[in-house]
């Protein structure tokens, strides 16, 4: 596999996800890009795309390629599952020290917790902090992904 992926614009797919969105890397052209599941649904449904606005063709478009040569032409970024932000959170609680160690370990319990964890970053001043180790994270899951499916990246 000759293609070379950017390594910042799969972690920025990665950490730009969500439940709606299913980025994919083009094994021909090393592109990301980043289908809703509405243009999958479109996809699926065969939807032609001369009925839709000009905005919505090529992700569509895309979304049909994606269907018809998945695995041959993209594969699906990690998902949520694989990235999993509650363990990245718990690392860098252990990584702090003292009593912020403690305060930040207690607000990852139970459910609210990653609004209390964001809210304790800021009132410690360590947000900063927090999202350069995160990237960090997201930056070595995806040089280990690149490495299991024989990807070059920069």
């Amino acid at each position: 596999m000759s293609v070379v992926a950017s390594l910042d614009e799969i972690v920025e797919a990665m950490e730009l996800q969500s439940d709606d969105d299913s980025p994919y890397l083009s094994l021909k052209t090393g592109e990301v890009v980043v289908l809703s599941a509405e243009d999958i649904r479109y996809a699926e449904d065969e939807v032609d795309t001369e009925t839709l606005p000009d905005w919505q063709k090529y992700s569509v478009e895309i979304a049909q390629e994606v269907i018809k040569d998945e695995e041959e032409n993209y594969i699906p970024l990690p998902s949520e599952f694989v990235i999993h932000e509650y363990s990245i959170m718990e690392a860098f609680c252990y990584n702090q020290e003292g009593d912020i160690r403690s305060q930040l370990l207690n607000s990852i319990q139970k459910r609210g917790a990653f609004r209390r964890f964001k809210d304790d970053i800021i009132r410690f001043g360590i947000a900063d902090k927090w999202y350069k180790y995160k990237e960090e994270a997201l930056k070595d899951i995806a040089i280990q992904w690149c490495k299991s499916h024989n990807i070059k990246y920069n």
